[in-house]
């Protein structure tokens, strides 16, 4: 009963504001805090930093201790301060993994823009009537058997120009 005595003289102490008060009560709390942090993060310096919220929390909220179990007290803000970083842990995961999908994403548009330019720089290396013709068939999807009619000109004619011009496409853009 005599420790019990002297934690309420502790406490009445920190409510006070007395530095020594909380010293003590720094002292008396701090080896089991730390031991409760340091299992539930299995890091030093997150359980250090934890621990040191902990106690700017206590002499915040000191005040507004009102008896029963102090233990059961403490040790529910430092479990409120555990959730809390579990929470900003999973927020800077949710940011950080958005961060990658968006640099991702715009890797793989700029790898396409890229292919769509030296797509684009290739066609105009080809003369006019082979670009007419695989613009009409691969963007306008036009069938053979359209262009041919549109150029008045037999659908083999047509097939042999759009291949080749294929492979000279092909070959410019290796």
């Amino acid at each position: 009963m005599a420790e019990s005595d002297d934690l309420g003289q502790i406490i009445a102490g920190c409510k006070d504001g007395e530095p020594e008060s909380f010293s003590k009560l720094i002292d008396i709390y701090s080896g089991r805090l730390y031991g409760y942090f340091y299992r539930l993060t299995s890091s030093k310096e997150t359980s250090d930093d934890l621990l040191s919220e902990l106690f700017v929390k206590l002499v915040e909220k000191i005040g507004r201790y009102r008896g029963g179990s102090f233990d059961g007290w403490l040790f529910k803000i430092a479990s409120n301060i555990f959730h809390d970083y579990l929470r900003d842990k999973q927020r800077q995961k949710r940011l950080l993994d958005g961060r990658k999908e968006q640099l991702e994403s715009e890797h793989g548009r700029r790898q396409e823009d890229d292919r769509a330019d030296r797509l684009q720089m290739a066609l105009w290396k080809l003369d006019e009537d082979t670009r007419e013709l695989i613009m009409l068939r691969f963007y306008s999807q036009a069938s053979f058997k359209e262009i041919a009619a549109m150029r008045s000109e037999p659908i083999g004619t047509t097939l042999s120009k759009v291949h080749r011009g294929l492979k000279k496409l092909r070959e410019l853009m290796e």
